[in-house]
C-alpha cells in the first residue's frame, strides 16, 4: 500500500472512531433509496459487466429528534449476473442507545434486482424492483430502573427490525454528471410494535416520554421518492450534490393512544426533505472509500415509525471483483 492510500485510510479509520454530532439527516425513509438504480453516487457505465460487481461495507450513524442514536452496520453485495442484470442483497446489523434503554439485532434484508432497460449517447436507463424482508416483528423490550421491573416494548426508534414487508420499486437515468431516480416503497404488512408510555413509571421526565408518537401495530403509509444528483468526478476522487424529497401519500394505521381500534392515524402524510453530498476516492482499480452526509430541511409532522433521523453520516468501503 502506498503511503498516499495509507494516509486516507487512517483518516477514514479516524471518522469510524469520531463522534458524528454536528451531522445531519440523508435518507430518513426505510431504505428504499439506496437499493439498485435508486442509490447514490452510482458510476456511470453504457454496460453492466460482470467485472462491475463489488461488496460494501457501510457503516451508518443518525440521531433522532429525541434522545436515540441509531447504529448500524451494513453489507451490501453487488452482482453483474450479465451484460444488463444485476442483483442487490443489503445485510444490516442495527442498534440503538438512548435514556430509555438499548437494543439491537440484525435488521431487515433488502432484495433488489435492477435491470438496464436502454442506453443512448447521454443516457442510462434502469428499473429496479425488490422487496424489504423483516428478521424481527419491531417490538423488541427492554427491563430496566424505568420499567418498574417489567418488559417493556421500546418505541420503533430503537427498533432494530421494522417488522413488515414491503415491495420496492424504481427507475432511474445517469449519465457521467447527473442521476435522476425515483422510487416507490408499499408496506404489505404491519408490525407488533407495543409502545406505550405507561411501559417506563419510573422514568424521571413522563413529559418526554410522552414526547414519542404512539402507534401499535403499525402499518405505514406508501412512500414515493426523488432523487436528484449531480456529480463532478476526476481520476482517483469524486463528489457531489443532490436533493431527496421523500412524501408519505397515504396515512399510517395504527392504534392510537387511549384506543383499542386500528384507524387511521393524523399528521402522518407529508414531505421529507434532505439535500445530501458525498466524497468518493478510488484507492486503486478494486478498493474505494466514500462518505455521504445530507442536512435535513423538513419533516413530518408525526413519526410513529420511528424513521426520523436529526442526523446522519454514512461511510463506505467498497471492493470491486
Amino acid at each position: 500500500m502506498t503511503l498516499l492510500k495509507l494516509l486516507y485510510t487512517t483518516i477514514i479509520l479516524a471518522l469510524l472512531a469520531t463522534p458524528l454530532d454536528t451531522l445531519s439527516q440523508g435518507c430518513s425513509d426505510a431504505g428504499f433509496c439506496t437499493m439498485g438504480a435508486m442509490k447514490p453516487d452510482q458510476n456511470y457505465s453504457k454496460r453492466i459487466a460482470i467485472k462491475l460487481r463489488s461488496m460494501e461495507f457501510n457503516y451508518y450513524r443518525g440521531t433522532s429528534l429525541l434522545t436515540p442514536i441509531i447504529y448500524a452496520a451494513t453489507i451490501d453485495f453487488n452482482l453483474g449476473i450479465n451484460d444488463y442484470n444485476s442483483f442487490q442483497i443489503k445485510l444490516p446489523y442495527q442498534w440503538a442507545q438512548g435514556t430509555l434503554g438499548e437494543a439491537g439485532n440484525l435488521g431487515d434484508i433488502s432484495l433488489s434486482f435492477t435491470r438496464q432497460l436502454k442506453t443512448t449517447n447521454k443516457w442510462s436507463y434502469s428499473g429496479t424492483l425488490g422487496a424489504k424482508i423483516p428478521l424481527g416483528d419491531g417490538n423488541e423490550t427492554v427491563n430496566n430502573e424505568f420499567t418498574g421491573g417489567n418488559d417493556s416494548p421500546l418505541h420503533m426508534y430503537y427498533q432494530p427490525s421494522l417488522g413488515s414487508y414491503d415491495i420496492v420499486a424504481g427507475a432511474s437515468m445517469i449519465n457521467s454528471k447527473w442521476l435522476v431516480a425515483t422510487g416507490i416503497q408499499i408496506p404489505l404488512t404491519r408490525n407488533n410494535n407495543q409502545f406505550l408510555w405507561s411501559g417506563f413509571p419510573d422514568y424521571p421526565s413522563q413529559e418526554y416520554v410522552r414526547e414519542y408518537n404512539i402507534g401499535r401495530e403499525l402499518l405505514r403509509g406508501i412512500d414515493v421518492m426523488l432523487r436528484v444528483e449531480r456529480n463532478w468526478r476526476f481520476t482517483n476522487f469524486n463528489f457531489s450534490l443532490g436533493a431527496l424529497p421523500i412524501y408519505r401519500i397515504t396515512r399510517d394505521e395504527g392504534i392510537p393512544f387511549g384506543s383499542t381500534q386500528r384507524r387511521k392515524l393524523d399528521n402522518t402524510t407529508g414531505l421529507a426533505l434532505s439535500v445530501l453530498g458525498s466524497f468518493g476516492y478510488h484507492l486503486d482499480v478494486n478498493h474505494s472509500i466514500k462518505i455521504i452526509q445530507g442536512i435535513k430541511l423538513t419533516d413530518r409532522d408525526f413519526n410513529p415509525d420511528g424513521l426520523t433521523r436529526d442526523e446522519v453520516l454514512s461511510i463506505s468501503y467498497v471492493y470491486k471483483f
